[in-house]
């Protein structure tokens, strides 16, 4: 590998086989074979998934060390499909004698099914790409003592701004995870993923008034990324967060504009709208979006894509768990609906291709249509501009608990930090606000878009069927006329 950069591919998987397969004593044809073995009479596709992760976690709470944990989980998971049924087994035991029989067990209970068409091979076409992270390993780039003396720092710094600040947690979270993929149809390649999140809680405490607010950055990247000067920018923000929070007055309730900030608050599209755009729950019907490829589902301007190919992105991927390589998917454009995230079962079903969101948690969980970094492009208005059309309503600078009904579209969240406007001038924050909504709806009723899109800072994870999943999340400044908001004001 000399001579590569850490990001060249080959590197990538040369590393992934050496973890993998050489640790093991196996190698790509012995894979090929047992995965042509479980697909025996019965299947038409199978594949292999191969583990490790590594992950280390330190916390602080009260200026004290809580907690420092360290993990590593290991093991494959093997599939056999045949049309939309599935079979699946997983083991913590990586050999060649446990695959092969579990290879066997796989396909022995339909030993005299009719042999049936292989699905055709999925291709990886396109020009050469230089991989989307590094490979570097973050839990060995920095000692336990500089993890535990960047803790310290935070909570020293947090109490250092302001006497009001009562409590100070923090937590740093490292992982670093190799995976490989070995299908029947002779696609064979691995990946090697880090992840890095720190996340800053405070409490302020005033006049008998407590409130908490809180923050943190990351992605895949090491601990390079934890700089003095990221980290106390964060504090800060989190002190001013909290701070304000203690001056909100009751929140008004009913319909009214709702103008929402840009980066973090993508999150209401990836509740709202983009779990409803995923290849699952519409090949069964069950989303609002379901059978509308080329209708007009929001208001023109309204560009939403699933973006894979982020460099350094929470969410991002070189390949997903079934081989298929990260791609930016346009789901909506101008307002219509142009496609939804598929794996590679949900494509078969519905007869187009996989766009790369094939995703699990672990080698022992079967692969589904899942998010990556999901967001709304920008427009072309200033964010000032936004704000000062508004003679009545709030500014949500960040959201937070949301919950939606996929089937209905219908949302809640909680505007933990949010604004009165009033005659087109931020007015005074406020507090108890709740954002209610119908994601279809709420599409249609964005009047105006910011130019300043920005991503999250990179701690967004996402559950779907138990499967917990890193991804990330954006959109530029919105302004969104009739939302629903709950509170105890008039």
């Amino acid at each position: 590998m000399a001579g590569l950069t850490e990001n060249h591919p080959a590197r990538r998987i040369d590393t992934a086989r050496s973890m993998l397969l050489d640790r093991y004593g196996l190698d790509e044809a012995f894979l090929q074979n047992v995965a042509g073995s479980a697909l025996g009479k019965w299947g038409d596709f199978a594949d292999i998934y191969l583990q490790s992760r590594a992950s280390e976690s330190w916390r602080i709470e009260s200026g004290r060390i809580k907690a420092g944990a360290f993990g590593i989980d290991l093991g494959y998971g093997m599939r056999v499909l045949r049309g939309a049924e599935a079979s699946f087994a997983s083991s913590q035991r990586i050999d060649r004698a446990s695959m092969q029989k579990t290879g066997r067990l796989l396909t022995e209970g339909y030993g005299n099914a009719p042999a049936v068409q292989p699905v055709p091979a999925v291709t990886q076409d396109g020009p050469f790409r230089e991989d989307l992270y590094g490979i570097a390993d973050p839990l060995l780039s920095w000692s336990t003592d500089r993890k535990t003396a960047l803790l310290r720092s935070i909570d020293a710094l947090a109490r250092s701004l302001d006497p009001r600040v009562v409590s100070v947690n923090a937590n740093v979270h490292a992982s670093h995870e190799t995976v490989w993929l070995t299908r029947h149809d002779g696609f064979s390649s691995g990946d090697v993923r880090p992840l890095i999140k720190v996340a800053v809680m405070v409490t302020v405490l005033s006049n008998g008034r407590r409130e908490v607010a809180g923050s943190g950055f990351g992605g895949r990247a090491g601990y390079e990324v934890l700089s003095e000067e990221a980290i106390e920018g964060l504090v800060r923000k989190v002190v001013s967060s909290a701070l304000t929070k203690l001056e909100g007055q009751p929140a008004p309730a009913g319909p009214m504009t709702v103008v929402i900030g840009a980066g973090w608050n993508g999150v209401l599209l990836h509740e709202a709208v983009g779990h409803g755009l995923e290849g699952d729950f519409n090949q069964r019907g069950s989303s609002a979006f379901s059978g509308r490829i080329g209708e007009r589902i929001a208001a023109p301007g309204v560009t939403i894509l699933d973006d894979g190919t982020v460099p350094g992105g929470r969410g991002s991927l070189n390949i997903d768990d079934e081989g298929v390589g990260s791609q930016r998917t346009v789901l909506v454009e101008d307002g219509i609906l142009r496609g939804y995230m598929h794996d590679l079962l949900s494509a078969r079903q519905m007869g187009c291709a996989p766009t790369g969101n094939g995703r699990r948690q672990s080698y022992a969980s079967t692969p589904l249509p899942r998010m990556t970094n999901t967001y709304m492009e920008a427009g072309t208005l200033e964010p000032g501009e936004i704000i000062s059309s508004v003679s009545h309503g709030i500014y949500v600078d960040n959201l937070s608990g949301g919950q939606v009904d996929v089937t209905s579209g219908r949302f809640v969240f909680e505007a933990s930090e949010a604004f009165l406007i009033e005659n087109g001038r931020l007015g005074a924050p406020i507090a108890g606000a709740t954002i209610l909504g119908n994601g279809p709806d709420t599409l249609k009723q964005i009047s105006m878009i910011g130019n300043d899109r920005m991503l999250d800072g990179g701690i967004g994870v996402c559950s779907k069927s138990g499967q917990t999943l890193p991804v990330g999340v954006g959109q530029p400044t919105l302004r969104v006329d009739g939302l629903i908001v709950g509170g105890k004001g008039s």
